[in-house]
């Protein structure tokens, strides 16, 4: 609480007071006027954080849209500043995987669709797992990263972490360009159902900024966050249908298999650019937990948005 007392203001007698109080007259208008006999000789004003649920301010967000093209734009400079291959790393980062787990699984271990070639499985699994983990990979150490900004400049901070996923955005649809040649090459028909990815690609980004913004959040106190977060990405890809069909999975595993919300997404994915039939109860599962993991997300990011210039 901090507490003004004209009568009492240090270096001052009684007559220099009740100048200052004199003068300290707001300039009549038609839309502001203050009695002069409002202004007593003392008062308080309050300063207090607020408490509970603070709510997210749309207008806000909406006024600083230019901000964030900008912070969207600028990752996607970083990204690739100063690299020989550029964008192609887009495409190259899910076909190397697919080539390794097409000779490892696929061969060897014999692990098959009864009817998609494998490489166009894994291809199509990988797409869409690889935009999860970098995403997740990238937002949680995007407040971190951006610590100059946090601290000196006030903007809605969750602009960072969202923008960091944006350019990973750019990757996914770069990948996708690699889809219909192998489509070609393994002379798999074009579908219709090619309409619905963008609801699992919406489903996925959810998910990513859900689990983004908690753990950009908790990377601002706890700096381990940035270690921890490769590692459970590397088992979060075996335990997600990216590289074997749900058939492998023994039944009784699979509840605990569908509680993960990027099984219902990857699957789904994969039947949309496939053609092949979607199992709309798990894909509205995942597509509920995934909703679910954003707004439980955006709530502890908001309650620790507060301290955030103050520890990082």
């Amino acid at each position: 609480m901090l507490h003004y007392d004209f009568k009492s203001l240090p270096m001052t007698g009684p007559t220099q007071a009740t100048e200052l109080q004199e003068n300290l007259q707001v300039p009549s208008s038609p839309a502001c006027s203050i009695p002069k006999a409002d202004i007593s000789s003392s008062f308080d004003l309050v300063l207090q954080p607020r408490s509970g649920w603070e709510g997210v301010d749309l207008t806000e967000l909406w006024r600083g849209r230019e901000l964030f093209s900008l912070l969207v734009w600028r990752d996607i400079s970083i990204r690739y500043k100063q690299t020989l291959l550029g964008g192609l790393w887009a495409i190259l980062q899910p076909l190397i995987a697919m080539l390794i787990f097409t000779i490892f699984f696929g061969r060897v271990a014999g692990i098959r669709d009864s009817s998609i070639p494998y490489p166009l499985f894994a291809y199509s699994g990988l797409l869409l797992w690889t935009f999860f983990a970098n995403s997740v990979t990238a937002s949680s150490n995007s407040l971190v990263g951006n610590q100059v900004l946090v601290s000196k400049v006030y903007f809605p901070r969750l602009f960072i972490p969202l923008a960091s996923m944006g350019a990973i955005l750019l990757d996914l649809c770069t990948g996708f360009l690699l889809v219909v040649p192998m489509l070609l090459v393994y002379k798999w028909p074009l579908s219709a159902s090619m309409l619905l990815l963008p609801a699992f690609v919406l489903g996925t980004f959810l998910a990513a900024g859900g689990l983004g913004l908690f753990l950009s959040a908790l990377n601002v106190r706890f700096r381990d966050v940035k270690y921890v977060v490769p590692y459970f990405v590397q088992i979060g890809l075996f335990v997600s249908p990216v590289i074997y069909p749900l058939r492998y999975v023994p039944q009784r595993y699979r509840f605990f298999l569908d509680l993960n919300p990027m099984t219902g997404m990857i699957s789904g994915f994969r039947s949309c650019l496939l053609g092949q039939p979607i199992e709309w109860s798990l894909a509205g599962i995942s597509f509920a937990l995934c909703t679910a993991l954003f707004v439980v997300g955006l709530f502890l990011f908001r309650r620790m948005e507060r301290r955030f210039a103050d520890i990082i």
